[in-house]
C-alpha cells in the first residue's frame, strides 16, 4: 500500500511512493462457463439468477444486453441469447479462489485482497522496490523483472523504457507514448513515482497474460497508488486491457489541478467507491437544491440527474466540514465528511488487507422480489443453511493426515484416509433480513436498504461429518434459525422480505502445527510419535536362559532346599523372566533374591566395629567417629 503524508487543509498534496494493482476479471460468471465450453465465447451468452441477468459476455453486450437486466427483456432484445442458470455459486467461488491463490503467489508481502468473486487488490510495494533497486538504468530496453529475490533466474524480460498498456492521460499518438527520459532517472519525486508505476504496469501485464494462459480468464487492471484510484482507472479500457494513472499526482500551483483531479472530476459522485446511494443522494440534493430523481422499478436504476465529482469539489464553500454537517445523522460514522472529501480528491488511506488462510466470516445471502410466506421462509432458510455448511467445509476444513492402523489378519500396518479436520470453528451464527416497506400511494416503492439482525451461538452439530448436509441444515433451521426469525418478525405473516442473509462469524482457530493455528495439535502429535521415536526404539525379546546361566544362578542363589524343589517343579515351557514363579514367602532376606553378589558388593564396605555398611570413601570418617571420646 502506498505510504503518504497528507496535510489536513490540502487533501490534494499527496506524497505517494508505491503502486497498487486492481485486477477485475472480465465477465467473470460468464467466463467460468466459457472456460468449460469455449464455443460460448463467440455467441451471445448470459448468466441468470432469479429473473435477472447478473452478467453477460461482450458479444451479448454488443447486441444490447447488460447487467441487472430482466431476463424477459433480454430475450426480447436478443432472442438468440444463450442463458445459463447461475444459482449455484460453487463453481464461481472455486474459480475465484484459484485465481486469488495464483495472484497471491506473486505478492512477497502477502497483501492481496479479494473484493467479491471477480476483483482483487494487490499491493506491489516489495516486488517493485526490489526491482527498482536492481534496475540497470543504463540499459532500460533490456531489463529483467525479478519475481523471486532468492533466485535471480525467476522472472521475465521487459522494456523499462516505456509504460506497458494504456495510460491516463492517454497518449495522443504512438510517438507521444510516455517514455523514460534521462532526467526522470535522477529527477524529482514525481519522476521516481513514474518509475515505480512503470514497473507496476509491467508486472500487471505479466500477471494478466499468465492468468489468461494458464487459467483461461481475461482481466482488466488498473495501476495507481491506492485502492480507489487503481479501481477507477482500471475501468477506462475494458475488456482485456490495463491503464496506469500517470503523475503528477499533486496539484500544480499554477492550475490548481493534477492528473488525479482531472481523472476523478469526470466521474459521477455515485460511481466513487465508498460513496453509497444515500450519501450520493444527499450530496446531489445539496448541489441541486432539491431531491435528485432516479429510475425506479423492480430493479432500481441509476440516477436520472448526474452530479460529477468536479461539481462537488469545486462547489462554492465546499469542504470536509460542510460535508460533515451535510451527512450527519444518527448512526453516521465519525468524520464521514472528511473521508468523503478525501475520496473525491483521490486520497484513500485504506490498506490492502494481508492475505489470510482463514476468512473472518462466511456469509450466504439471497434476494427476493417477494417473500412473505412462512413456508417459503423455511424453505429458503434450509437452502441457505445447506450452502453455508458447504462453504464452511470448503473454506474452514482441510484433509486430515492419513492414519496408520493395524491389520490383525495380515499382521501388518496399512494406511487409510483420515477424516477432514476443522481449521477454525465459527462461534456465532447470525441471521439478517431486509424488510420491504409498503408501497407509496402512487404505487412506487420506497428505496430502503436497512437490515435487521439477530445472533446466537453456532450449533455444534454443524461441525459433524457423521450426518448429511441436509440433515444438519434441518436441525439448525428448527433449533436456531426459526427462533431467531421470530425474534425479528413476529407472527407468520404481515411482513415481506427482499433479502435473507446467514453468516458464520467470530472464528476460533483450532490446534494445528501451522503458524496460523491456536496452539499445537495434540492428537496429531500422539499419532506421529511412533514415527518420530522409531530410531531410538528397541524391542525387548524374552529368551530362555542358557544351561550355564541356569547353573550360575543355582550356585549363587541363597534359596532353601524347599525353594529349589519348587523351581525344579516349574513348567519348563515358561521361558520368559515374567513367566518364572518366584516364591518369596520363606526367604530370609528378600533383597538377596533380587540382587546378585556383584550388586551387593557395590553397596560399599562393612564396619568391623558396628557392622554398618557404607561407601568406601566414607569409611575413614566413620572410623574417626568411633575413635572420638564418649
Amino acid at each position: 500500500m502506498a505510504q503518504r503524508d497528507v496535510e489536513a487543509n490540502h487533501p490534494n498534496d499527496i506524497v505517494i511512493s508505491q503502486p497498487d494493482l486492481h485486477e477485475d476479471y472480465d465477465c467473470f460468471y460468464a467466463a467460468v462457463f466459457e472456460r468449460e465450453d469455449p464455443k460460448l465465447r463467440q455467441l451471445p451468452f448470459a448468466v441468470q439468477q432469479k429473473q435477472i441477468i447478473v452478467t453477460c459476455n461482450y458479444e451479448a453486450r454488443r447486441r444490447g444486453l447488460y447487467k441487472l437486466q430482466l431476463v424477459k427483456e433480454a430475450r426480447k432484445r436478443c432472442p438468440e441469447v444463450i442463458i445459463a442458470l447461475g444459482e449455484d455459486l460453487t463453481p464461481f467461488r472455486n474459480a475465484s479462489k484459484d485465481n486469488y491463490l495464483f495472484l497471491r503467489s506473486h505478492a512477497w508481502n502477502r497483501k492481496v485482497e479479494r473484493l467479491g468473486f471477480d476483483e482483487v487488490f494487490m499491493d506491489a510495494t516489495d516486488v517493485v522496490d526490489y526491482n527498482l533497486d536492481m534496475m540497470n538504468r543504463k540499459a532500460l530496453s533490456s531489463s529483467f523483472f525479478h519475481l523471486d529475490r532468492n533466485d535471480p533466474t525467476v522472472g521475465f524480460s521487459f522494456d523499462a523504457a516505456s509504460i506497458s498498456g494504456h495510460t491516463f492521460p492517454p497518449a495522443s499518438t504512438e510517438t507521444d507514448f510516455p517514455l523514460v527520459s534521462k532526467a526522470m532517472l535522477t529527477g524529482p519525486p514525481h519522476d521516481e513515482l513514474f518509475l515505480r508505476l512503470l514497473l507496476g504496469s509491467h508486472l500487471a501485464q505479466y500477471l494478466r497474460h499468465k492468468l489468461e494462459e494458464h487459467k483461461s480468464y481475461t482481466s482488466t487492471v488498473g495501476v495507481s497508488t491506492n485502492k480507489i484510484l487503481s479501481k477507477l482507472v482500471g475501468n477506462v479500457n475494458k475488456p482485456k486491457g490495463q491503464t496506469t494513472l500517470l503523475p503528477p499526482y499533486n496539484r500544480s500551483p499554477d492550475t490548481d489541478h493534477s492528473n488525479v483531479t482531472r481523472f476523478l472530476d469526470a466521474h459521477d459522485i455515485g460511481k466513487i467507491p465508498g460513496i453509497g446511494f444515500k450519501t450520493a443522494q444527499k450530496i446531489r440534493q445539496h448541489i441541486l437544491k432539491r431531491p435528485a430523481a432516479f429510475q425506479s422499478g423492480i430493479i432500481f436504476g441509476p440516477t436520472k440527474e448526474q452530479i460529477f465529482v468536479g461539481d462537488v469539489r469545486l462547489y462554492p464553500g465546499m469542504s470536509a466540514d460542510v460535508l460533515e454537517r451535510l451527512l450527519a445523522s444518527p448512526g453516521t460514522p465519525k468524520e464521514l465528511g472528511s473521508k468523503i472529501w478525501g475520496l473525491i480528491n483521490g486520497v484513500d488511506d485504506t490498506e490492502v488487507a494481508k492475505a489470510k488462510d482463514i476468512p473472518q466470516q462466511i456469509s450466504i445471502e439471497d434476494s427476493y422480489i417477494k417473500l412473505n410466506l412462512m413456508s417459503e421462509v423455511r424453505k429458503e432458510l434450509a437452502m441457505l443453511t445447506c450452502s453455508l455448511i458447504k462453504r464452511m467445509r470448503l473454506d474452514l476444513t482441510t484433509e486430515a493426515e492419513d492414519m496408520t492402523v493395524n491389520d490383525e489378519k495380515l499382521s501388518v500396518k496399512k494406511t487409510v484416509d483420515g477424516p477432514r479436520k476443522w481449521l477454525a470453528h465459527p462461534k456465532t451464527l447470525r441471521l439478517t433480513t431486509r424488510p420491504r416497506l409498503p408501497r407509496n400511494p402512487d404505487g412506487s416503492r420506497p428505496r430502503l436498504f436497512n437490515r435487521i439482525s439477530k445472533s446466537c451461538n453456532m450449533p455444534s452439530v454443524v461441525f459433524s461429518f457423521n450426518h448429511s448436509t441436509e440433515t444438519i441444515a434441518e436441525k439448525v433451521v428448527n433449533g436456531s434459525l426459526l427462533p431467531l426469525f421470530h425474534q425479528l418478525h413476529s407472527g407468520d405473516s404481515g411482513w415481506d422480505l427482499s433479502l435473507v442473509n446467514l453468516c458464520a462469524t467470530n472464528m476460533a482457530l483450532t490446534g494445528t502445527d501451522g503458524k496460523n493455528g491456536a496452539g499445537r495439535d495434540i492428537g496429531r502429535m500422539f499419532r506421529r510419535q511412533d514415527d518420530v521415536l522409531k530410531e531410538w526404539r528397541f524391542d525387548e525379546v524374552d529368551e530362555a536362559p542358557s544351561h550355564s546361566f541356569q547353573a550360575a544362578v543355582v550356585n549363587k542363589s541363597q534359596h532353601s532346599e524347599s525353594e529349589q524343589r519348587s523351581n525344579k517343579n516349574n513348567d519348563s515351557s515358561l521361558t520368559g523372566s515374567e513367566d518364572m514363579y518366584l516364591n518369596t514367602r520363606n526367604l530370609k532376606d528378600t533383597e538377596d533374591a533380587w540382587n546378585s553378589e556383584g550388586e551387593t558388593a557395590s553397596l560399599g564396605e562393612a564396619c568391623t566395629l558396628c557392622g554398618a555398611t557404607m561407601p568406601a570413601f566414607a569409611m575413614s570418617a566413620h572410623r574417626r567417629f568411633h575413635s572420638l571420646p564418649d
